[in-house]
């Protein structure tokens, strides 16, 4: 999912119109944080990382590059080309779903009618062509008939449901039959691309328009990508911006920022842009990025997670600013009562470390969770690997799902794929 060559980049905010659940909406009002010991019975991904998550009804759809799972009540590999579901609650393997993508999967979204959107840099999806995108039935995983979205060439790193429309980001130049940059809004039973549908992101100077991350927002009226680009139609927009997309056209709003414009983070190899994702808050009035940059100045935002509400109009600040004092965040997830944020960070509130823990920092490896009003870390530490880092942090009404690329959360073996539960008292 965060394939990229240096240089300072885009983020944008837009609005739509009806509901939807995954890793690309915001998360449910959580009134409470969950707890720090994990599921029993969440199955281990045996190799490979997990880069994506969706829960559709009682069931949770898994995707990244993988080739094995294991249920945790068994000792026997279960051969599974990059894509697995599971029973919540019990964590069992749907039997049927058996798909099989010859590449990685790097999104997922919840479809209509017990289905699911799958995005990633494949090819072809059980024998058949489908580039970079499809919608697969859940009780066996067979294509969708009839939807036919696919990209010419590429990858889907972004899928968002919310009917009567996907919206989809990633990196190509052509989708649903329109020509697209890396941004679309296709019809979500034929995956034809809405002609009137254009956001015209670019980076003139700068080369390849990339969308990285996507969040959406729970009244239907935001979605938030991150990437490569610098502008919007003849706008500068410098990696975070709004537009309205509720009507026939989508309309960029008059909402900036000029902090990522000014705030250049260092880059490492193939890298692009230093922000990994974006959440909304459940009622929609603030959203929280996160971002790598292998650097930690205060006044920059480099390896940090920052919060930045949604009125007004103009230039804004962030409200806070969390710094893990030069190490990635990776992914965020924002439930009202926390603000879950994960990486391959060692700390938090280490607003004056470099790979250590400087004044006031606290110890939070892999995964942590932040006050939603001042910022600052929550006393919720399960601890997690750090390695690569978590990539994936998916809340639930039963709690939070998290996906990585390390063997150990909560001090108890879960293979790459882990969850905390809700408190029930």
């Amino acid at each position: 999912m965060r394939r990229w060559q240096a240089t300072v980049l885009g983020l944008m905010v837009l609005a739509t119109s009806a509901g939807a659940v995954g890793p690309a909406a915001a998360g449910p009002d959580q009134k409470r944080v969950v707890s720090e010991r994990p599921f029993a019975w969440t199955p281990h991904v045996l190799d490979g990382v997990v880069q994506a998550i969706a829960v559709v009804g009682d069931v949770a759809v898994v995707g990244g590059r993988f080739s094995a799972v294991q249920e945790a009540a068994s000792a026997t590999p279960v051969v599974r080309h990059n894509l697995f579901a599971f029973q919540l609650r019990t964590g069992r393997l749907l039997s049927g779903f058996t798909p099989r993508l010859n590449q990685p999967v790097r999104a997922l979204a919840p479809g209509p009618d017990h289905s699911v959107y799958v995005g990633g840099s494949f090819t072809r999806v059980n024998g058949a062509t489908r580039t970079g995108l499809t919608r697969l039935r859940l009780k066996d995983g067979s294509l969708w008939p009839g939807f036919s979205g696919g990209i010419s060439s590429g990858w889907v790193d972004n899928i968002a449901w919310h009917a009567p429309y996907v919206y989809v980001g990633g990196s190509f130049p052509h989708i649903g039959g329109e020509n697209r940059t890396s941004a679309a809004r296709l019809d979500a039973d034929t995956g034809r691309a809405d002609s009137n549908f254009a956001l015209h992101l670019s980076r003139p100077t700068l080369g390849r328009t990339i969308v990285q991350s996507m969040g959406l927002s729970n009244d239907g009226r935001m979605l938030a990508l991150d990437g490569t680009f610098t502008r919007a139609g003849d706008d500068n927009r410098y990696q975070l911006a709004l537009f309205d997309v509720s009507g026939r056209r989508p309309r960029l709003m008059p909402w900036t920022t000029d902090v990522y414009q000014r705030s250049a983070c260092q880059l490492l190899g193939n890298e692009t842009t230093y922000l990994r994702g974006i959440d909304f808050s459940p009622d929609g009035t603030y959203f929280v990025v996160v971002t790598t940059g292998h650097l930690n100045e205060p006044r920059k935002l480099c390896d940090t997670a920052e919060r930045f509400d949604v009125a007004g109009d103009g230039n804004h600040k962030p409200v806070w600013v969390n710094h893990t004092g030069a190490n990635t965040l990776l992914s965020v997830e924002v439930t009202g009562s926390a603000v879950y944020v994960g990486g391959h960070q060692s700390w938090l509130d280490n607003t004056w470390g470099w790979k250590w823990g400087g004044p006031g920092a606290v110890w939070r490896p892999g995964i942590g969770a932040l006050d939603p009003e001042t910022g600052r870390a929550l006393a919720w530490n399960p601890t997690h690997d750090r390695g690569n880092g978590v990539e994936v942090i998916v809340a639930y009404p039963g709690g939070i799902l998290v996906g990585s690329d390390t063997v150990h959360a909560g001090g108890e073996y879960h293979a790459r794929l882990c969850g905390f539960p809700l408190p029930t008292s």
